[in-house]
């Protein structure tokens, strides 16, 4: 395959209860159905409350298998559970393990890897990092096997949560600790990346949408499906809106759309909160 087309989708947060974000996603459906992507790839939060509830994650299913391509996911923290991180207050619920088979029985993979294009695709569980459960070393000790066998080939690397803010050692605080992989994980990835081509790393979790490039690789945060946080409610890093993004790959070179689908709508935080109080 001379050439891979790739849409990414984030944080469609889905649940019965909520008729917009449902709404919003059958926009991107209609979307993927007109552009016909080789793959789409849901980089987490693909459900609305997965540790409380088994519906959402059911439903959420549901709804990505009427989509007309193949899809891959990874979890996120509304999926599995959060990391448990250095500093600031322990996250609510923690990852845990029956939560993670959970969603590897009924949405698919947490983490995988496949060649396309001359490109090396890999998809990690982010949220396992720091977690201490037999999974996050497995994991590792799994990627270390794919690096090796990269040889090479441009590596594109997707995950929940965005690797670091600006820098690979940004600081840890209270208020960021739970946006970005933690350390010491986020660190032994970079040192583990840093022995491949890696021109990609693609994520999702901060509902902004945001593109820029450290050294030579490329950092895009997808925007979420859903929903947009407000500022009361979230700075302001980048920029607010559902969407997605689409990628082109081609050996050695890489091209990526921020898109709207048509019809898309920024539903806010706010909406869900009251839906979420009159349940």
């Amino acid at each position: 395959m001379s050439e891979f087309r790739l849409t990414q989708i984030s944080d469609t947060h889905l649940g019965r209860r909520f008729p917009g974000l449902i709404a919003n996603f059958h926009r991107v459906g209609e979307h993927i159905d007109a552009s016909r992507p080789d793959l789409v790839v849901n980089t987490g939060d693909v459900s609305f409350n997965g540790p409380t509830s088994r519906d959402d994650v059911e439903f959420a299913k549901s709804l990505h298998d009427a989509l007309p391509v193949a899809c891959r996911y990874l979890p996120g923290n509304h999926d599995i559970g959060d990391n448990p991180t250095a500093i600031g207050p322990a996250p609510t619920p923690p990852v845990a393990e029956p939560h993670r088979r959970q969603f590897c029985t009924l949405i698919g993979e947490d983490h995988w890897s496949f060649e396309a294009a001359g490109w090396c695709f890999i998809g990690l569980n982010s949220l396992v990092m720091n977690s201490g459960l037999a999974f996050e070393a497995e994991q590792f000790d799994w990627l270390a096997s794919e690096i090796s066998r990269a040889n090479g080939r441009p590596v594109a690397l997707f995950l929940h949560k965005p690797l670091f803010l600006n820098l690979p050692d940004d600081p840890e605080t209270p208020e960021t600790s739970i946006r970005y992989v933690p350390q010491p994980a986020r660190a032994r990835l970079v040192e583990m990346f840093s022995r491949v081509d890696l021109r990609l790393i693609a994520s999702g979790h901060v509902h902004q949408r945001r593109d820029f490039t450290f050294r030579h690789t490329r950092h895009i945060w997808a925007p979420s499906a859903g929903f947009v946080i407000n500022d009361e409610h979230q700075d302001r890093v980048a920029i607010k809106e559902t969407g997605l993004v689409e990628y082109h790959f081609q050996p050695d070179s890489l091209e990526v759309r921020h898109v709207r689908a048509p019809g898309q709508v920024d539903v806010d935080i706010e909406e869900l909160l009251a839906q979420m109080g009159a349940h």
